[in-house]
């Protein structure tokens, strides 16, 4: 899928350039278009800054014009936060990371983001010059962005719109998760020792404490690694038993 151009109107600095090359290519974008950067192109400092993001420094484009950045586009979106006189239809940057996608896939869009320069964002003509204009919804006292977080945060949803990583994970290396059967024989083992250990102050109370024990090590989630610890515990205390009588 071809993914969004990251068109940055007036740029100032070279430092904030290469801050959003870093962020466009964390996001898998490399298109970066620059109109009329302020102090020119190319720019070391834009390279320095980019931490290792060089390629997308490397194969930006400059234009004197915007109409000259978004000709080849047919699909244009416009990042502001300052609200405008102008009848335009407006989506949150997730809404339109999903519309990015869809124009792409279903009808053949070539997209492109206008993000304006650091001092004053875009100007009306620019965002008039949009299909759709991007308002991020943030606290209404204090909407401010800088350039490279207005990028990464945009480039942020259209990544992630199509990302399967599931929402949650667990790092448990070589290990598997524990088996019902396995944690069964564990809780069992434990609940001879405890019946040794005169735990259970009375017969009636001990399959409630049993089965309160089960669905602790159940939430546990415990891998086959922690119940052959857990055993080794068992067994370290039974054998230490005798000792401290």
């Amino acid at each position: 899928m071809t993914a969004p151009a990251v068109i940055l109107i007036d740029p100032q600095l070279g430092e904030n350039i290469g801050m959003c090359a870093r962020a466009m290519l964390n996001c898998g974008l490399t298109g970066l278009r620059l109109v009329r950067p302020r102090d020119g192109w190319p720019s070391q400092k834009a390279i320095d800054s980019s931490a290792g993001a060089q390629e997308v420094v490397d194969h930006a484009q400059v234009f004197d014009t915007v109409e000259e950045a978004v000709a080849d586009l047919t699909r244009l979106y416009a990042t502001t936060g300052r609200s405008r006189e102008l009848l335009e239809y407006i989506m949150t940057p997730r809404a339109a990371a999903d519309d990015m996608r869809k124009s792409t896939a279903t009808d053949g869009h070539r997209t492109g983001v206008l993000f304006g320069g650091e001092r004053s964002g875009l100007s009306n003509d620019d965002v008039a010059k949009a299909d759709v204009i991007i308002q991020v919804p943030l606290n209404p006292e204090f909407r401010s962005l800088n350039l490279a977080q207005a990028v990464l945060l945009i480039g942020y949803e259209w990544f992630t719109a199509a990302d399967q990583t599931p929402p949650e994970s667990r790092n448990i290396q070589d290990a598997r998760p524990a088996t019902q059967n396995e944690i069964d024989i564990y809780v069992e083992r434990l609940g001879r020792g405890l019946d040794e250990g005169s735990f259970f102050r009375s017969v009636e109370m001990r399959p409630t404490v049993m089965r309160n024990i089960r669905l602790m090590y159940q939430r546990m989630q415990p891998t086959d690694q922690d119940v052959r610890t857990l055993h080794g515990i068992v067994e370290s205390l039974r054998r230490a038993g005798p000792e401290r009588k």
